[in-house]
């Protein structure tokens, strides 16, 4: 007789590879765009080097945007996930070291939005795999193991920065060579277990319906995460600009490290979060309770006066922002309303992460040179306390 929890659960060493490999992405831009792009700009466009870079990040993340949600789709159509990430993959690397080659601005724009579209079609399709394989059951151990994702991206700009480790002109080789090795194992070793309900095309009525309500848990759960990753866009801009006028001594290295101790913290809480919530079959509270706490991280930081209650709530905020987006990746996959579209609308959830690097700067601009960050992070706050609201009226709550 067949084993009936066995088919209700992918194997860990396969759930191990992939959030390895969904690791592969911010290890692919969180040093490159963070760490080495700035720099070149300097040295390519002198004093315009902030508003050449504002061009790069605003249709970088244009590029990003249209990848998602083309690339997620053409997997949806092709049914063949694991061509278009190796196909992306193979792109991302090859760009990354191209890189360099453009001696003036305009080639390294050009360079950076196409590099932004095959990024995506790693990208895209991988996050819509995990999806095809992974049952409702393990989707918050799946979110819990995402953390690793902003911790591993953080650490390859630690390790490539590293002081005699890696020359300037050697770190585009090493970064790729860190994405090649998190991304490869799952494609060449994974050895999933299938689960056909998954991505067994719904009835036609059912499709009906569902383009009959266009509300509902997806749009609920889309909001929150624009709202949430608003207040983590602008954090990650303006984390510097904030400790300085906090105290303007504070060493750039305690910036970094703060940043990652952040991110490191927040994997074992994500872990012990998303097993919880699969043992007790409550997948939303957990995101609420990161929510409401990286709401009153966020008030904390605006009323800061001293360096050490600045540091204090910063680590409340930037851990409980982590678990919640982290967890937030697993938990989405559980109300799409198309398995035969799964691509396409997680293509269409990653929007959450693009627009808000176009959202950020106008809230800044119209707040900070007038009111301060205290403004702001109370602003933020509101935003994060309507996430909130959001999700714990989701009806799978009750």
């Amino acid at each position: 007789m067949a084993d009936t929890e066995g088919p209700r659960r992918q194997s860990l060493p396969f759930l191990l590879l992939y959030a390895l490999a969904s690791a592969g992405g911010a290890i692919a831009y969180v040093p490159f765009l963070t760490i080495w792009l700035p720099g070149r700009m300097t040295e390519l466009a002198g004093t315009a080097d902030v508003q050449t870079l504002g061009y790069v990040t605003f249709f970088g993340a244009v590029a990003a945007s249209a990848g998602g949600i083309g690339f997620g789709w053409l997997s949806d159509v092709t049914r063949n996930r694991r061509g278009w990430i190796l196909a992306g993959l193979v792109l991302t690397i090859a760009l990354l070291l191209a890189v360099p080659l453009a001696h003036d601005i305009w080639s390294l724009v050009a360079i950076i939005v196409v590099w932004q579209l095959t990024l995506n079609m790693m990208l895209g399709p991988l996050a819509a795999w995990a999806g095809d394989l992974v049952p409702d059951e393990q989707k918050g151990l799946l979110g819990g193991l995402l953390a690793f994702s902003p911790a591993l991206g953080g650490w390859s700009g630690w390790l490539v920065t590293w002081p005699g480790l890696v020359s300037a002109e050697q770190r585009l080789v090493v970064i790729a060579l860190l994405v090649a090795s998190a991304v490869l194992p799952v494609l060449l070793l994974g050895r999933p277990r299938a689960f056909p309900d998954l991505t067994a095309p719904p009835p036609a009525r059912a499709v009906g319906a569902a383009r009959r309500r266009p509300t509902g848990p997806a749009v609920r759960m889309w909001l929150a995460r624009l709202l949430v990753q608003i207040a983590e866009a602008a954090l990650f801009a303006y984390l510097y600009f904030w400790f300085r006028s906090i105290d303007p001594g504070m060493h750039d290295n305690e910036k970094a490290r703060l940043f990652g101790m952040a991110l490191t913290i927040a994997i074992p809480i994500a872990l012990a979060s998303g097993r919880w919530a699969d043992r007790t079959d409550r997948p939303f509270v957990p995101l609420v309770a990161a929510a409401a706490v990286s709401s009153l991280g966020m008030v904390g930081m605006a009323l800061a006066t001293g360096l050490d209650a600045a540091k204090a709530s910063y680590l409340v905020f930037g851990i409980a922002s982590t678990v919640f987006l982290s967890l937030h990746s697993g938990q989405t996959l559980r109300i799409l309303p198309r398995p035969d579209r799964r691509g396409r609308d997680l293509g269409i959830f990653n929007l959450t992460n693009t627009v808000p690097s176009l959202i950020m700067p106008w809230l800044t601009i119209s707040l900070v040179p007038g009111f301060g960050f205290d403004a702001l992070f109370l602003l933020l706050a509101g935003l994060s306390a309507i996430a909130v609201l959001l999700l714990a009226t989701m009806p799978r709550l009750r």
